[in-house]
């Protein structure tokens, strides 16, 4: 019966993030720098919220856009956060963490041959359900822009057919971001424009000697602006599948239907213990982000100590650098890395065609970790040398 299975399902691949972490299986004493997910346990205070609500037998549906308090929480969070105004009542929707949010705002605002503008290497969840909607990807070459896409890349491909503009920042797989002035110039570009903006702001939270700030805060964005955002990576909730989707209530109502078919609502448990998160740990994640960013330095200085390019990340917590002069692909570089060195990366070739002569490190791990990471890495590099030198 396979032959009668969708074919734009058959033609997808399953991540070549997971493909690699499930390679590493196979090598038990390998260090592990794949997987973007913080080592840090879920604060307890949440946890003891979500307890209680199992206690107290808050164990049913919610509303569909999630529980009132909830919408609350988070409509008042981005708003101390990020200066956003949204209404808990028609302009917030609570999903099963920032993916399914990305996947209803696709399936709202996209048909047939419509195409969407995002940069590359990128997350590589997006493409699969652009093209489930059966509509176009079109990638921005971010190599040569320290992975930023420019206005004037975006101006050149937009089309008749141009959607929506994907805005992934601060960036898997590369931890760029993009700065309050250089979001101004794409709000310049787009503001004027019959385009939709989904904007993943899934680390918002983890972002480095700056300030986040979100390209709904421009004159004429909010209006055209889907924010995805959710606690995996601020609250180290990554289980308990927690996000949000922000917009205008003329574009919620539409996703609202999509949501409420797909999943009825998210966990109630997990909401209940969201609320916990974003009014009493509303700043939990401040002590993750020094750590992270104590980690980033370690990890950069280390790369750039080995002669490896690499741009230096202001959000997230990954690292992207160019194993290009090496001489092989990335899979073949991250495969013999494992192989060999017995340290597990991601090929950057995961994240599109354009992440190929890259690879993605996290360093999501203790310093422990990514200091005996550094040192196998370091170690099969010089044997690398001395096999070239032959």
């Amino acid at each position: 019966m396979e032959h009668l299975v969708n074919n734009q399902v058959k033609n997808i691949q399953i991540s070549g993030i997971r493909q690699f972490f499930n390679m590493v299986a196979h090598y038990p004493d390998a260090i592990q720098l794949t997987i973007g997910q913080p080592d840090f346990p879920t604060p307890a205070h949440i946890k003891v919220a979500g307890k209680k609500a199992i206690d107290e037998n808050k164990t049913g549906y919610t509303k569909n856009a999630g529980l009132d308090e909830l919408c609350l929480a988070a409509s008042q969070f981005v708003e101390t956060k990020y200066g956003l105004s949204y209404n808990p009542k028609q302009e917030v929707i609570t999903t099963i963490g920032a993916s399914q949010g990305i996947d209803i705002a696709f399936r709202t605002i996209l048909e047939a041959g419509s195409e969407v503008i995002l940069p590359g290497p990128v997350y590589p969840a997006y493409e699969p359900i652009i093209k489930m909607c059966g509509a176009i990807p079109v990638y921005a070459d971010t190599r040569n822009t320290e992975f930023k896409m420019t206005p004037k890349q975006i101006e050149r491909l937009i089309t008749s057919k141009t959607r929506c503009v994907m805005l992934p920042y601060p960036s898997n797989p590369t931890g760029c971001i993009l700065t309050k002035a250089e979001l101004a110039e794409i709000a310049e570009v787009l503001s004027k424009r019959d385009i939709f903006v989904i904007s993943d702001e899934i680390y918002s939270e983890l972002v480095y000697g700056t300030e986040h700030c979100s390209i709904a805060s421009f004159p004429g964005m909010k209006e055209k602006t889907i924010i995805i955002n959710g606690l995996s990576k601020s609250h180290s909730m990554t289980g308990w599948r927690v996000g949000f989707v922000f917009a205008p209530e003329n574009i919620t109502k539409h996703m609202l239907k999509v949501h409420q078919y797909n999943v009825s609502c998210a966990s109630a448990i997990s909401q209940w213990a969201a609320v916990q998160a974003l009014t009493e740990g509303i700043d939990d994640a401040a002590g993750m982000r020094v750590e992270y960013e104590k980690r980033r330095d370690y990890v950069y200085d280390r790369l750039v100590s080995m002669g490896i390019d690499v741009v230096k990340p202001e959000g997230a917590f990954y690292l992207f650098p160019s194993i290009e002069k090496f001489g092989m692909s990335a899979n073949e570089f991250a495969t013999r890395l494992l192989q060999e060195g017995k340290v597990a990366c991601v090929p950057g070739s995961a994240f599109s065609s354009f992440g190929e002569g890259y690879l993605r490190l996290s360093y999501a791990y203790s310093m422990e970790i990514l200091e005996e990471g550094c040192n196998r890495l370091e170690k099969f590099l010089a044997s690398l040398d001395v096999a070239a030198a032959r």
